[in-house]
C-alpha cells in the first residue's frame, strides 16, 4: 500500500457494537435464559427488510421484546451491555414498501415518512442511516435469513434441516450432517492508469449513466490478489499489477462479503466482455466532476464499497447517488 491509500470514510455496512457471544450458541438453556429475559431485544427481518422509524435526524431500527415477536426461525445476534439481541424471520407487522410481492420497487426516501412511524426498508435503503449497533445487527440479521431461506435440506440426502445453535447451524436429522452459514468472497477494484486516472464501467442490466468499479467472485483454489487480476482481464481486457487491499465489508445481497482493491493498470486499451460490461471509460478527477454534475454519470450509493472506493482515489466526497 502506498502513502496515501486509506480508505476515505467508513465503510457503513462493516460496523456494530454487539458482542457475537458465540459460546452462547451451543448452550441451548443459556439461549433459552436468554429469549425468556425481559430486557431481550428482537429485529424482524422478512425477505432482507425490517422496520425503522425516523425522529428528526435520527433512524433507527424498530426493536421489540420477546412476548411481542410473531413466530418463527430465531437467530442469535449477540449481547451489548448486558442486553441479548435476537433476530426473528417472520413477515413484519406493515407490508413491505413495493409489489404485492414484498419487492422494493422504488428507493425508499425515510426522510419523507412522518416521525415515528415504521416503515419497512432493507439495507440498501437503511444502511448508512442506522447507527452502529441497529446496522451491524441488521447485516447479521439479513444475511442470515438469506442462507437459512436457501439451505432447508440436506444437500447429502435431501432430508429438511432442523436450525441449532442459534440459528449458526443447520443439522440433518437422518443422517448427522452440519451446515454452516455461507459467504461468498468477491474482489472489487479501483483501476488506475500510469496518469492516475480512474477506470469505472456499466453493466449491461444498468441504466445509462449508472457506473461503478470493477467486481467478481473469488473462484476455488483462487488468491484475493489473482482473482483481482483475472477479473479485471476478463471484463475489459486489462493487465493489472500491483493489487493492494484497502478494506472489506459485508455485502448480504445474498451472502457476499467485499474485498476492496485498487490496482495499477499496465495498459488502457478496454476490450469488453460484453456479456459483463456494457462500456467502460477512463476518467480524470476533473472528467469525473463535470460528469457528474451534468448528470451523465451517476456513483453507487455511500453504503456500498464501491463509493469508498471511488472517494477515495478521488481525495473527497462526491454527490450523484444511484
Amino acid at each position: 500500500m502506498i502513502a496515501g491509500e486509506q480508505l476515505l470514510g467508513p465503510l457503513l455496512l462493516a460496523r456494530g457494537t454487539v458482542d457475537r457471544s458465540a459460546a452462547m450458541r451451543a448452550d441451548a438453556d443459556a439461549l433459552e435464559r436468554a429469549w425468556a429475559d425481559p430486557a431481550t431485544r428482537v429485529l424482524l427481518v422478512s425477505e432482507g427488510q425490517t422496520l425503522v422509524s425516523r425522529a428528526g435526524g435520527q433512524v433507527t431500527a424498530v426493536l421489540y421484546g420477546t412476548a411481542e415477536a410473531p413466530p418463527g426461525e430465531r437467530y442469535f445476534l449477540g449481547v451489548e451491555s448486558g442486553v441479548s439481541y435476537f433476530a426473528v424471520a417472520a413477515p413484519l407487522p406493515v407490508p413491505p414498501r413495493g409489489d404485492a410481492n414484498g419487492r422494493v420497487t422504488v428507493p425508499m426516501r425515510i426522510d419523507e415518512t412522518p416521525d415515528g412511524r415504521p416503515v419497512a426498508a432493507g439495507l440498501r435503503q437503511v444502511g448508512g442511516l442506522l447507527g452502529d449497533r441497529d446496522a451491524g445487527l441488521l447485516v447479521y440479521a439479513v444475511a442470515l435469513e438469506a442462507w437459512h431461506g436457501t439451505h432447508q435440506h440436506c444437500p447429502r440426502c435431501g432430508s429438511p434441516t432442523e436450525v441449532q445453535h442459534g440459528g449458526h447451524v443447520r443439522v440433518c436429522p437422518r443422517d448427522g450432517s452440519q451446515h454452516f452459514p455461507r459467504v461468498d468472497p468477491a474482489v472489487i477494484m479501483l483501476v488506475r492508469d500510469a496518469d492516475d486516472r480512474c477506470l469505472l464501467a456499466r453493466g449491461p442490466q444498468w441504466p445509462a449513466g449508472r457506473m461503478s468499479v470493477l467486481a467478481g467472485f473469488v473462484e476455488p483454489g483462487e488468491s484475493l490478489e489473482h482473482a483481482v487480476v483475472r477479473e479485471v482481464a476478463e471484463e475489459v481486457g486489462i493487465a493489472v499489477t500491483r493489487p493492494r487491499y484497502l478494506g472489506s465489508q459485508p455485502w448480504p445481497f445474498p451472502r457476499s462479503l467485499m474485498l476492496g482493491f485498487f490496482a495499477d493498470a499496465l495498459s488502457t486499451d478496454v476490450t469488453l466482455d460484453l456479456e459483463e460490461i456494457a462500456e467502460a471509460r477512463w476518467f480524470t478527477r476533473e472528467e469525473l466532476a463535470g460528469a457528474l454534475a451534468s448528470g451523465e454519470v451517476r456513483l453507487p450509493p455511500p453504503v456500498s464499497i464501491a463509493r469508498r472506493l471511488i472517494e477515495t482515489w478521488y481525495g473527497g466526497h462526491l454527490a450523484g447517488d444511484w
